[in-house]
């Protein structure tokens, strides 16, 4: 099958045009570090779309094969099936030199580089390719972006889902097909650097278990540990650090790797060793304790209070009868949050009772259509963004299928996408059209996914809950910036307590650390200019009162520069968003809140944030009680 319809113009498919590897694996579960590859199955394409090789095998992962109902594979179908390390050669000659393609490539990327390392070897892949992200920058007209649907609004036969060779046939069907959608929108590929994986990260561990009480405080002089209190280790120990460690985890402690204004006390036989943690503590007035001390208030650490577990609230599902609930604040024409000293997280704002939100009211005749704004100033693109949001309508910052309308400020007919959108007869018009906007009915009305709900900045939703689910879906946050952004923004996630504070340093999720220990939050590095936050709300700890998504520029430049970020909110990467909100006010900031969700009762809710400071991302994570260095 031909990569690219036989009337496009071939001579600008230079930029479409790579060696494939289009990957599917069936797992044993979700958690690559400690789950194993099942089946796997490998389709070649050249640059001309065509096939030229294929391999598919059972593989036998010497454990549970897991959700069976899911895969279909028992451990009686597997018996006999090579392990990894028989086919990892065959596998790596297929991947070398090749950009790997899968449906939320960075699970199958994160699958195979464990396997790899299990194998003594680096998985051979310097970039990839996610069809997930590639149809988020398409837009096409589907009720959610999964395999199967793409596969039928593309005319892809799909005979067994699940089965990893048919998988993989249906999704270079859907590659080709985007292709041909990309190259028509003249949209740049969202391809991924792969740096070698041959680190300890991709390694098997043992997940560091949350602490189950909550921090008391401090102890009092010549007083007892009580559970739940935060406690840091520095220096040359006597007793092994590990085993001080498990007794202190034992004891109901909750260890720290780092020094803030929340620990209860660090344990140290050199207070003047100058290290890091012991500076902290002096600046933070935190209690030393020698080793000896601490080993004597072990034998007798008093009970502490759990944290409360909130009952699972009933489902709250939408529907157009009933929408979730809403809070809507004024529409974001406001000027750019001062960039105040950080001394630490920003405070929530306060909350008002949600409102149901019905029907789209008068005045708001840009419901359901998306806007893109070209050239101006930042101040009066800000405005315009604004405007759309206020009439009912999503602010968009990429062209892409979904683009409804065009709204062209001063210099906006110079923009570099204004040929494709001339050449696609979008419809355009001049700022003062956002006074009394005329519509035009759109053209596929009927035929696409339902809106996402608009949410202005500060805007707050109840999250539909499933009732008495351990194993939800998780929730996803996916940040987008403009496809011609020069500079690196890192989408990263703080889960925090009561406090605002994380549990451990290992529960700040960036990308050198794309997951927390319990797997409850994950990091998807899914382009250049948009990456994604899993959040499985229904498995975090009673201690994880928040996740706090925020994105950071590295370097110099500012948000001022980079322009709007636009989220949506779904559940699970490959549905369709729930809500979706464009923040733009930032100027002089180099970090940025976007989003939270937060506990308040038995239910999840999103807020949209918008606060933004002009300090770097070592000082929002310090604010959060992380230890970073810049």
């Amino acid at each position: 099958m031909p990569l690219l319809s036989p009337a496009f113009d071939a001579s600008g498919l230079r930029d479409y045009a790579y060696d494939w590897a289009v990957v599917d694996v069936e797992t044993s579960g979700l958690v690559a570090r400690r789950d194993r590859v099942l089946s796997l199955a490998v389709v070649i394409l050249g640059p001309d779309g065509e096939q030229t090789d294929e391999f598919s095998t059972f593989l036998d992962p010497g454990c549970d094969p897991g959700p069976v109902h899911v895969h279909g594979l028992t451990a009686e179908r597997l018996r006999g099936a090579p392990v990894f390390d028989q086919v990892a050669p065959r596998i790596a000659a297929m991947l070398r030199d090749r950009v790997l393609v899968a449906h939320n490539a960075q699970f199958d990327y994160d699958f195979l580089a464990h396997e790899f390392a299990r194998a003594g070897t680096a998985l051979p892949v310097t970039r990839r390719l996610c069809t997930l992200a590639l149809n988020r920058r398409v837009d096409p007209p589907t009720e959610d972006l999964r395999l199967g649907t793409l596969a039928a609004h593309y005319g892809v036969p799909q005979v067994r889902a699940h089965d990893a060779l048919d998988d993989t046939r249906v999704l270079a069907g859907v590659l080709r097909a985007s292709l041909r959608e990309a190259a028509r929108l003249e949209l740049p590929l969202p391809l991924v650097s792969c740096p070698p994986r041959q680190d300890p990260r991709f390694a098997p561990r043992t997940p560091k278990t949350p602490c189950s009480y909550r921090n008391p405080g401090r102890p009092e002089p010549g007083g007892p540990l009580v559970q739940g209190m935060k406690v840091a280790i520095t220096g040359e120990t006597v007793t092994p650090r590990a085993e001080l460690e498990r007794q202190a985890v034992e004891a109901g402690l909750n260890v720290m790797g780092s020094v803030s204004r929340h620990t209860s006390a660090l344990v140290t036989n050199d207070a003047s060793s100058g290290s890091g943690k012991a500076r902290r503590a002096l600046a933070e007035g935190v209690p030393v304790l020698d080793e000896t001390t601490f080993a004597r208030l072990l034998r007798d650490v008093r009970p502490g209070t759990r944290h409360e577990r909130t009952r699972s609230a009933e489902a709250v599902i939408p529907s157009p009868a009933k929408p979730p609930a809403t809070v809507l604040v004024p529409p974001v024409q406001e000027p750019s949050v001062p960039a105040a000293p950080l001394p630490g997280p920003v405070a929530a704002a306060p909350s008002t009772p949600p409102i149901p939100a019905g029907p789209a009211p008068e005045g708001r005749p840009l419901s359901g259509r998306r806007v893109l704004v070209l050239g101006g100033t930042h101040p009066d693109a800000v405005a315009a963004r604004g405007r759309i949001v206020e009439l009912g309508g999503a602010a968009a910052i990429n062209l892409s299928a979904s683009v409804t309308d065009v709204v062209l400020l001063e210099g906006g007919e110079r923009d570099r996408r204004m040929k494709r959108i001339t050449a696609l007869a979008f419809p355009t018009h001049d700022a003062a059209w956002l006074d009394a906007p005329v519509i035009t009915p759109l053209a596929r009305q009927g035929g696409g996914p339902a809106a996402p709900r608009v949410l202005p900045r500060g805007g707050v939703i109840d999250l539909p809950q499933p009732s008495g689910s351990s194993s939800a879906v998780p929730w996803t946050v996916t940040a987008t910036w403009a496809q011609q952004t020069s500079c690196e923004i890192d989408v990263v996630a703080f889960v925090v307590d009561e406090e605002e504070q994380v549990c451990f340093d290992e529960d700040f999720v960036f990308y050198g650390a794309p997951e927390n220990p319990g797997g409850t939050v994950r990091l998807h590095s899914d382009g250049p200019t948009e990456q994604t936050i899993g959040v499985d709300l229904a498995a975090l700890p009673p201690s994880a009162r928040k996740v706090v998504v925020a994105a950071a520029i590295d370097g110099s430049p500012t948000f001022g520069d980079v322009g709007a970020i636009h989220i949506s909110a779904g559940p699970g990467p490959s549905a369709a968003p729930l809500v979706q909100a464009t923040l733009d006010a930032a100027t002089t900031e180099r970090t940025l809140l976007l989003a939270e969700f937060y506990r308040r009762g038995p239910l999840w809710r999103l807020r949209t944030v918008g606060q933004g400071y002009d300090q770097g991302l070592g000082a929002l994570a310090r604010g959060y009680g992380v230890d970073v260095s810049d």
